[in-house]
């Protein structure tokens, strides 16, 4: 893939700007190359989002991205080297803004409030992507071993954020025990299975009323049981 970048996956256009998603003004233009591919790229990874959200990763085919993202097949094969790659970008950029959110909240002034806080931004996060939500929490195993490797790539991300909570954590008591890699492994794992299973029984529009309950969860998992 010759062209690689992190772009906003979820852009819009506001105030009459441009953003990446945009599509490119027709006819001769003197924008740039890379804006060029920026362009296309996010334009292929918003189709990519919408239509396997909408109707699965196997009844999604290259064709159908290339017209929804009113791009040519050979401007998705100068980005993509099929529709697995493709799909993986678009998992791998949602990862990298999702992981970046939640880092911010390692600066707020209490271990506990920091991860409240974080929850409720990640639920929201997806809660306000629907589709990717579906695309990603619901299809990523249908795209296979390439995409299951991408997925782990994101559940390092956010193990080393809750890595960082549980550090804090024992700063905050030292009378815990030695923070071990399982319990970070498992309430990554655990929070997002209960997230996908969510998404996919109901829907994302009501993820926020998970909070308390993974609130609890990944204290238990963290630190021993809250105490509130």
């Amino acid at each position: 893939m010759p062209y690689e970048r992190h772009a906003c996956i979820s852009c819009t256009v506001t105030g009459g700007e441009r953003t990446a998603a945009t599509p490119l003004p027709r006819g001769r233009h003197k924008l740039p190359r890379e804006a060029v591919l920026a362009s296309q790229r996010a334009r292929l990874l918003e189709a990519m989002s919408e239509l396997v959200g909408r109707q699965g990763y196997e009844a999604t085919t290259v064709p159908d991205v290339v017209a929804a993202a009113r791009v040519s097949r050979n401007a998705f094969y100068d980005l993509f080297s099929d529709k697995t790659d493709c799909f993986i970008a678009l998992c791998e950029d949602a990862g990298h803004e999702l992981a970046t959110e939640l880092v911010a909240f390692v600066n707020e002034g209490d271990w506990r409030v920091a991860l409240r806080e974080g929850l409720r931004t990640y639920l929201r996060w997806w809660q306000e992507r629907p589709a990717l939500a579906r695309a990603y929490l619901v299809e990523l195993p249908m795209a296979g071993p390439r995409a299951i490797v991408q997925r782990e790539r994101q559940y390092d991300r956010f193990g080393g954020v809750l890595q960082a909570v549980g550090q804090w954590a024992r700063l905050d008591r030292t009378d815990l025990p030695e923070l071990r890699s399982v319990s970070v492994r498992a309430a990554v794992i655990s929070v997002t299975e209960l997230v996908a299973a969510q998404v996919r029984e109901a829907g994302p529009d009501r993820l926020l009323e998970l909070e308390d309950d993974l609130y609890h969860l990944l204290v238990t998992l963290l630190a021993g049981p809250p105490a509130d």
